[in-house]
């Protein structure tokens, strides 16, 4: 990496040395402290380090026990320098260490305190490299193992050890470097594991040869006579439609080429005798991939469509291809020039065409919707393709919200008929309503309603429409048994729509229904595998339940479909928060670099320098961003400016926190006619109350979003009131309620009201708004006890 360092750098491939201490977890603070100051100075006596560093190609990433050393010189330089620390690490017979080392992508970026950090896959896979070892063990990744292999100094060292599992069940091929100096020639646990269960395994092998054998030839033949699904159990009638390319000479005709392909899979969804992989899981994909059979492999499925759009003026040329993925062999292909206004037409035959393909059973119904026509105002239906463009975006932030609706709006405006664009328009309404990216108003909600009642008597069979009207009655009446109903009602219609169990995951959940709500998401997670959006809520639905290490393993499995998603970056630091891990917490963090619609990650930032007690470097940055304020965020603005007074309160700056939060209560107070229920913003003025020391303030409206949402009401939300009045009451002299209050969420599971998650036992030792109840036992007791149980 060049020493002028940009603001942000492409992915480039470095050479990683991963390195931990083992049994770190075990020993105390002050151990802990200890050892990670002796390995430093280990690393840093290695010549390799030394030579990398003056050159200025390195990167060091600390990583709470142990580090990350990234080479920009040669696959040797990970290698020599773990060599290197093996051989001094034995004048330090107590600092047991463990080393792993790849070479692969990397992206870095530089953050806000202008330090070099990275991310990438060639971190993540020395890290799991390094998961295979022991204590003393420097295991190599094969490709590393491979690039070493030509140098003839250090062949004698390589010693391969065949595959070891790591995370999903994913095989890495390792190798072992030692000598007799360095290094650790014993074979891994993780593998002694595997060599036991083969050699109890191995008599049986012996034994039952000759009826393999016959099994074998039995199987044979019965091939012969009879076609087989894939190996993998692979639905001979199955398919994922991947993105369609535009070829267009304009490029913001991408909507386009996107609303065709999702067209076309949402006719095709709605035959119950295919399974259809939803858009969300392919639109990672390139438009025509090389590697189709391991895409399909991913996907569970036997055939994949690919296509291209091109549109001029009122002319479309659509071409698609539909392929046999086992053997990446041509079944279909066509080429249709069609008029705008006729672009359904399209959409119907090819859909009919696959079906055919794939003989696929289509009822009366089903043909019905495969040749329906939902507008016949071309400029309704383009408008309608712009606004689901922007509800297809993986990043739910409020400008996506508002382009959307606005689109969807002018659809239903160009063509009041158009119940399809009535449907989408109240689900993105609902969903915006919920998540917080459209501002919670009561004109909101009206909308929602009449959206989705509109689509319902425009077309009662619509599956959409169904699923608008339930999504309504979940996310802005929390009216969940009706929901339900709306639900199920909606599965005939939509069979191979994920969103029905992921609505009903949803619901389950805010019921308090925690196994139902993972079996729901475990059946939306079969129809759409690698929808990044909802694998990050099953992660965030672990997380309320404080079952953190399998929040972790959700979360990597996005990170192996988007290596750097800021939202699963962010998940993942707020579990190191909450766990109290913060270096490790701070390692995440560092490379990103929110925009000022990206409220919740600037919040974690901020809020991981208070739980630092050095906030000062973050108040620039929330100066900047709330000197031009977004007008989308609506209230959001006023709660990074109370987060900015907190801020300048922990650094020490008492008069220009007192200031900030003057300015956000009278920003946020404006909010409360149009969202009178809106429990978010009336605990953001009960802090902003705390803050200016207005106690009687603070407490009203504390409970006042306590009843605006009852914890009956909402087991997910429902708590968050009750963790703003164990804050306020902790400032404003009120132990008895504090304390209460943290008893009881210290015992649920719920959603964070603050960015770490619920509330643990690390975050009060932690967080300074705590600190008037440090001398109390009942608070010590909390704050020393063990992480809550995992609730069930």
């Amino acid at each position: 990496m060049p020493a002028e360092v940009k603001k942000e750098i492409e992915l480039e491939i470095a050479h990683v040395l991963f390195l931990d201490i083992v049994g770190y977890s075990k020993l105390s603070i002050n151990d802990q402290n200890a050892a990670v100051e002796e390995l430093t100075q280990i690393v840093r006596g290695s010549e390799q380090f030394q030579k990398a560093e003056a050159a200025g190609r390195l990167l060091k990433i600390a990583t709470g026990d142990g580090m990350a050393l990234v080479f920009y010189t040669s696959p040797e330089a990970p290698a020599q320098c773990g060599v290197e620390i093996s051989r001094a690490g034995k004048d330090h017979p107590r600092l047991q260490l463990r080393m792993g080392i790849h070479s692969g992508p990397v992206s870095g970026v530089v953050d806000v305190n202008n330090r070099p950090n990275l991310a990438g896959a060639g971190l993540n896979m020395a890290q799991r490299v390094m998961d295979c070892g022991d204590a003393r063990h420097i295991l190599l990744s094969k490709h590393v193992a491979e690039d070493l292999e030509e140098y003839e100094q250090w062949r004698p060292l390589l010693h391969d050890l065949g595959t070891c599992e790591v995370k999903h069940g994913v095989h890495v091929s390792v190798t072992n470097l030692y000598s007799d100096e360095v290094g650790n020639p014993r074979l891994p646990s993780k593998l002694q594991a595997v060599k036991k269960h083969r050699a109890h395994v191995r008599w049986a092998e012996v034994a039952i040869g000759l009826f393999v054998l016959g099994a074998i030839v039995a199987a044979f033949i019965f091939l012969l006579r009879k076609p087989t699904r894939a190996v993998l159990n692979i639905a001979e009638k199955s398919i994922a439609v991947l993105p369609f390319e535009n070829l267009s000479e304009d490029k913001a005709n991408a909507y386009f080429a996107e609303g065709i392909q999702d067209e076309i899979l949402t006719r095709l969804s709605k035959i119950a005798d295919l399974k259809v992989i939803s858009r969300t899981s392919t639109l990672h994909y390139k438009s025509a991939p090389e590697n189709l059979p391991e895409i399909a492999k991913q996907l569970g499925v036997a055939h994949i469509l690919e296509g291209s759009v091109q549109k001029s003026g009122d002319a479309v040329r659509v071409n698609v291809q539909l392929i046999k993925a086992a053997s990446d062999s041509h079944l279909w292909a066509d080429t249709f020039d069609r008029k705008l206004t006729d672009i359904f037409s399209v959409e119907s035959e090819v859909a009919k065409a696959i079906a055919d393909q794939l003989r696929a059973h289509i009822t009366g119904q089903e043909e019905q919707i495969l040749v329906a026509k939902p507008t016949d105002n071309p400029e309704a239906y383009d408008a309608y393709l712009r606004g689901l463009a922007y509800t297809l975006k993986t990043t739910t932030s409020p400008p996506n919200a508002l382009a959307a609706q606005k689109y969807l709006r002018e659809a239903v405006r160009l063509d009041p008929k158009f119940a399809l664009a009535w449907a989408l328009l109240s689900y993105a309404d609902a969903s915006g309503y919920i998540i917080g990216s459209l501002q919670p108003t009561v004109a909101l909600r009206e909308e929602t309603r009449e959206a989705a009642e509109t689509a319902l008597a425009l077309q009662p069979n619509l599956g959409e429409a169904v699923l608008a009207e339930g999504y309504y009655r979940y996310a802005c009446l929390k009216d969940y048994e009706t929901a339900v109903r709306y639900f199920e009602q909606a599965r005939p219609l939509l069979p191979n729509s994920s969103r029905i169990p992921e609505s009903l995951a949803y619901v389950t959940r805010r019921r308090g229904q925690w196994e139902r709500s993972e079996s729901y998401f475990n059946e939306a997670e079969r129809l759409d595998p690698r929808n990044v959006t909802m694998l990050n809520e099953h992660a965030g639905s672990y997380i309320m339940l404080r079952r953190f290490s399998e929040a972790l393993r959700k979360l990597d499995q996005v990170l192996n479909i988007v290596p750097d998603d800021v939202n699963t970056l962010v998940f993942k630091a707020a579990i190191a928060q909450a766990e109290g891990d913060l270096p490790r917490a701070a390692a995440l963090l560092a490379p990103l670099h929110p925009g000022a619609d990206d409220s919740s990650v600037l919040e974690t930032q901020v809020y991981q320098t208070i739980l630092e007690r050095n906030p000062g470097p973050m108040i620039p940055r929330l100066k900047e961003v709330l000197a031009k304020p977004n007008p989308a965020l609506g209230y959001l603005n006023g709660e990074l400016r109370f987060w900015l007074g907190w801020a300048q309160e922990v650094a020490g700056d008492h008069a220009a926190a007192q200031e900030s939060w003057k300015q956000a209560r009278s920003e946020l107070e404006p909010f409360l006619k149009e969202q009178p229920e809106n429990f978010y913003l009336i605990g953001d003025l009960a802090l902003t109350n705390m803050g200016s020391g207005d106690k009687a303030a603070a407490l009203a409206l504390s409970e006042r979003a306590m009843a605006a949402l009852p914890i009956e009401k909402d087991a997910v939300t429902g708590p968050i009131p009750i963790e703003i009045l164990a804050r306020v009451a902790a400032q404003m002299g009120e132990p008895d309620r504090a304390v209460a209050a943290l008893q009881k969420l210290l015992s649920i599971p719920y959603a964070a009201a603050f960015p770490a998650g619920p509330l643990t036992p690390a975050l009060l030792r932690l967080d300074p708004m705590f600190d008037p109840l440090r001398n109390d036992p009942r608070f010590q007791k909390l704050a020393e006890s063990d992480a809550p149980k995992e609730a069930k």
